[in-house]
C-alpha cells in the first residue's frame, strides 16, 4: 500500500513558515527551515509550493529532490515528486505560473518519513553548497539559449526520476543528483554545477540503458534455458 494519501491534512496540520525565515541566502537553511516546520500528520505539495512562492521554484525542486539521496526512498514518491518537478521545468521553460493538478497538489506526504529522508539528504545539500561558487562560469546559467537548454535538461531529469526503476539501487539517486546540481547551479549561477547536472543526466541514461539491456539479456537467457529443459 502506498504511503501517500490523497486525503487533505486536517486543519491543525498545515505547514506554517515565517517568510522572514526564508530570506536567508543559504539553500540548505531554507530547506532545513521548511523541514523543521512540517506538521506531525502530513503536508501537501500545494502547501510546500505556496510557502516557497513563484520565485522559489528551484528551492522547491531541491526540496523535492533530496529525499532520493538516501538508499531507501518513500514508496510512490518518485512519480509524484518527479511529476511536480516536471511541471516546474515546464513552468520555467515557458515563463508561466506553476500549476499543479489537484491529484498531485493534494497528495498528503507523511511528515515522519519526510523528516528522516530530508535530514539525511540535507547533508548532501550542505556539502554541495560548500563547494559551489556563485557566478562561476555564469554564461552556462545565463538567460536566453542556455536557459532554454538547462530547463529542457531539468525536464529530462524529472522524466528520468519518474522511470519505473524505483526498487533498483541508484535509479532514483542519479537523476536526483542531476536535479540537485541544476537547482543549486541555476540558483547561484554556478556554471560548473550546471555542467554536473548535465553529466548526471548522461550517467543516468547510460545506467538505465545498461539496466534495460542487461535485464533483456537475462530474461532471454532464462527463456532459452527454460525452453531447453522443456
Amino acid at each position: 500500500m502506498s504511503d501517500i494519501s490523497t486525503n487533505p491534512p486536517q486543519p491543525d496540520s498545515h505547514l506554517h513558515v515565517s517568510e522572514d525565515l526564508l530570506k536567508t541566502e543559504s539553500l540548505g537553511e531554507k530547506i532545513k527551515t521548511i523541514t523543521a516546520s512540517l506538521p506531525p500528520g502530513g503536508v501537501t505539495l500545494a502547501e510546500i509550493r505556496d510557502i516557497v512562492g513563484q520565485d522559489g521554484l528551484l528551492i522547491l525542486t531541491a526540496f523535492l529532490t533530496i529525499v532520493f539521496l538516501v538508499p531507501v526512498s518513500i514508496p510512490g514518491v518518485s512519480t509524484v515528486f518527479g511529476a511536480a518537478i516536471l511541471l516546474i521545468g515546464i513552468t520555467r521553460l515557458f515563463g508561466v505560473n506553476l500549476w499543479l493538478p489537484q491529484r498531485i497538489a493534494r497528495k498528503v506526504l507523511p511528515s515522519e518519513k519526510l523528516h528522516a529522508a530530508l535530514d539525511k539528504g540535507g547533508v548532501w545539500v550542505h556539502r554541495l553548497e560548500r563547494i559551489s561558487r556563485p557566478h562561476r562560469m555564469p554564461w552556462l546559467a545565463s538567460p536566453g539559449l542556455m536557459d532554454t537548454i538547462n530547463n529542457l535538461a531539468l525536464i529530462a531529469a524529472a522524466v528520468l526520476l519518474m522511470a519505473p526503476f524505483g526498487l533498483i539501487p541508484f535509479s532514483n539517486t542519479l537523476p536526483a543528483l542531476a536535479l540537485l546540481f541544476f537547482a543549486i547551479g541555476l540558483l547561484q549561477r554556478d556554471g560548473l554545477f550546471v555542467v554536473l547536472g548535465h553529466l548526471g543526466n548522461v550517467l543516468t541514461v547510460i545506467y538505465f540503458t545498461v539496466l534495460i539491456v542487461g535485464g533483456g539479456a537475462a530474461i532471454r537467457e532464462l527463456f532459452l534455458r527454460l525452453s531447453g529443459s522443456a
